[in-house]
C-alpha cells in the first residue's frame, strides 16, 4: 500500500532508494518554488517564510538534495567525519537524517587549491550531511534570489553564464556614444570577509540553520579554528548567499548617481557583475574615481567588504581591459572582444604540459586528453573575434606534436614520421590522427580549434526567471536554439 503525504510526496515506506519517483519529486518541489516566487513578487514575506518551511520539510526536497550531493563530482570527497554516501542504503539513510530538529553543522575540512596568480585559495569541505542540508535549503532560497537579483548580475545563477556577462559588456560599450571609461572592480577576499551579522539580518532563510553554517569553523592539521566572518567556500549554498549579499549594488548606483533616466544616459553609467568581479562604465575617469568608487566602497563596507587595491582600477576603453578571460578594447569605432592574453597563455601551458606528460604514451591516449581541452576553450571564446587566435593555437599545437613525434623516432625521416602520425582527411594532409585502440579502420583525430564556428552569443533577458512559469516558453526556445547551434 502506498502512503500519500502532503504535497504528493513519495511514500516514506519505500523499500529502496531506487524506487523513488524522481519526476514526482521534481514536480512537487517545482510547485512550491513557483509559489515562493509569486509570494516574493507580491511582497508577502510571511508567506515566503511559510512556503520555505514546507519545502525544506518535504520528502521530495530532501530526496533531491541527497541526489544532488551524491551524484556530483565531489561525491567521493569526505568531510571531517570521513563519511561518504555511495550506496543506496547510505543515500536513503541520508534522506532520513535531514532534520532541522537538533541539527548542528560540523566543522569544515580545510584544503587549499592553487589560484591563477600562484597563491592558494582556502577551501572548506563540509560533511555529506551538511552538504545535503545546504542543498535542501538552497532549493528554498534560489527562487527568492532569482526574483530579487540585480538585473545585470550573472554569476552563480541558473541559466546564466559568463557569455551573458561578456555580451552585456559589449552592448554597454560598443555603441557610437557609449562610455569611454571603465572601472574594473574586484572585492578583496569576498567569501572570507562577509559580515555574519549582516548575512543573518538580511538573507531570507532559516536564521538558525544559516548561523550554524557560518559559525561551524574549520579543521586544519587536527586543530579547530573558529570562523568569525565570511561564508564557507566549498559549501553548496555559499555562492547564492554571496550573490544575494551583493545584490542591490546596481540599484544603489542608479539611485545615488543617476536620479533621472536622462542624466543616467548622459553619464553613460552601466553596471555588469559576475560573482565578485564587476565593472562600471562612465563618461570620465574623474566621475568613476570620485563618485562611483566611493559609493561602491560605502555599499561594501556595510557588508564587511573592501575593494582590492591590486585589481581595482579605471581604464580607458581604447587601452582595453580583461574581464572573465576576455579582452574588450575599442579600435576606432569598433569594440572587439577577444581571448585575453592570460587565457591564451594558460591554454598553451596546459597543452604543453599534457604533451610533455605523455612523451611515451600512445597517440590515441594523447588525442583523448587534448580534445576536451581544445573544445572547452574554443567553445568558451567562440562568441568573440577569435578566428585568427584559434588558427595560432592550432599552429602552436602542431609544433608541440611534431616535436613529440620526432623525439620518439630520432632516426626516422620526416616523411616517415608524417605518414605515421599525420593523416589526410577531407583534403587536409596534416591531421594528427590514428586508428589505434579503435577496433576498426575509423580514424580518431585531434580537433582543430579553427573549425569552431564564431557566433555572437544571444544574451539572456534581464528579467528572465527560471522559477517563474511565465518564462517557461522563453527558456524552452533558448534550449531549442542551443541544441540547433
Amino acid at each position: 500500500m502506498t502512503i500519500t503525504y502532503p504535497m504528493g510526496a513519495p511514500a516514506r515506506n519505500s523499500e529502496h532508494w531506487n524506487q523513488i519517483d524522481w519526476h514526482q519529486c521534481r514536480r512537487e518541489v517545482r510547485k512550491l518554488q513557483v509559489r515562493i516566487v509569486k509570494a516574493v513578487q507580491e511582497g508577502r514575506w510571511h508567506k515566503v517564510k511559510s512556503l520555505q518551511w514546507l519545502l525544506t520539510h518535504s520528502f521530495s526536497a530532501k530526496a533531491l538534495a541527497v541526489k544532488r550531493v551524491t551524484e556530483n563530482q565531489g561525491k567521493r570527497t569526505a568531510g571531517v567525519d570521513k563519511a561518504t554516501w555511495l550506496t543506496p542504503n547510505a543515500k536513503w539513510s541520508g534522506i532520513l537524517s535531514l532534520s532541522r530538529c537538533g541539527y548542528r553543522a560540523l566543522p569544515l575540512r580545510r584544503v587549499y587549491i592553487p589560484k591563477s596568480n600562484g597563491k592558494l585559495r582556502p577551501l572548506g569541505i563540509p560533511t555529506m550531511r551538511d552538504r545535503a542540508m545546504q542543498a535542501l535549503y538552497l532549493q528554498a532560497l534560489e527562487p527568492v534570489s532569482e526574483t530579487t537579483a540585480d538585473p545585470h548580475s550573472y554569476g552563480f545563477r541558473p541559466k546564466r553564464s559568463t557569455a551573458d556577462a561578456i555580451e552585456q559588456c559589449f552592448r554597454s560599450l560598443s555603441q557610437k556614444f557609449s562610455a569611454r571609461w571603465v572601472l574594473e572592480a574586484d572585492i578583496q577576499g569576498c567569501f572570507d570577509n562577509f559580515s555574519h551579522d549582516w548575512l543573518l539580518a538580511n538573507i531570507p532563510t532559516d536564521k538558525a540553520i544559516l548561523a550554524t553554517w557560518l559559525k561551524a569553523g574549520f579543521m586544519e592539521s587536527h586543530i579547530l579554528s573558529p570562523t568569525m566572518a565570511g561564508t564557507p567556500q566549498g559549501g553548496i549554498i555559499s555562492p547564492t548567499v554571496a550573490t544575494m549579499a551583493l545584490d542591490g549594488l546596481q540599484a544603489r548606483l542608479s539611485q545615488q548617481l543617476a536620479n533621472t533616466e536622462g542624466k543616467r544616459n548622459r553619464l553613460h553609467m552601466n553596471f555588469v557583475r559576475y560573482a565578485d568581479d564587476f565593472i562600471v562604465t562612465g563618461h570620465s575617469k574623474e566621475f568613476l574615481e570620485q563618485e562611483v568608487k566611493p559609493c561602491i566602497e560605502a555599499f561594501l563596507a556595510e557588508r564587511g567588504l573592501t575593494l582590492s587595491a591590486e585589481k581595482t582600477r579605471v581604464t580607458a576603453i581604447e587601452e582595453g581591459f580583461d574581464f572573465l578571460g576576455v579582452n574588450l578594447r575599442r579600435f576606432g569605432d569598433k569594440l572587439l572582444t577577444r581571448p585575453a592574453q592570460k587565457s591564451i597563455q594558460s591554454l598553451c601551458s596546459k597543452l604543453r604540459k599534457i604533451v610533455k606528460d605523455n612523451l611515451t604514451a600512445k597517440q590515441y591516449s594523447l588525442i583523448q586528453q587534448l580534445n576536451p581541452v581544445i573544445r572547452g576553450w574554443t567553445q568558451y571564446h567562440r562568441h568573440g573575434v577569435a578566428k585568427k587566435i584559434f588558427t595560432d593555437v592550432d599552429t602552436y599545437l602542431w609544433q608541440l606534436l611534431w616535436r613529440w613525434a620526432t623525439r620518439r623516432h630520432p632516426h626516422k625521416r620526416a616523411r616517415w614520421i608524417k605518414d605515421k602520425y599525420f593523416k589526410c582527411i577531407a583534403h587536409r594532409h596534416w591531421v594528427f590522427a590514428t586508428t589505434e585502440n579503435t577496433g576498426s579502420t575509423e580514424l580518431v583525430a585531434l580537433v582543430k580549434a579553427r573549425d569552431t564556428k564564431i557566433r555572437r552569443h544571444l544574451k539572456i533577458r534581464c528579467a528572465a526567471n527560471p522559477f517563474d512559469p511565465e518564462w517557461n516558453d522563453y527558456f524552452e526556445r533558448r534550449k531549442d536554439r542551443r541544441f540547433r547551434d
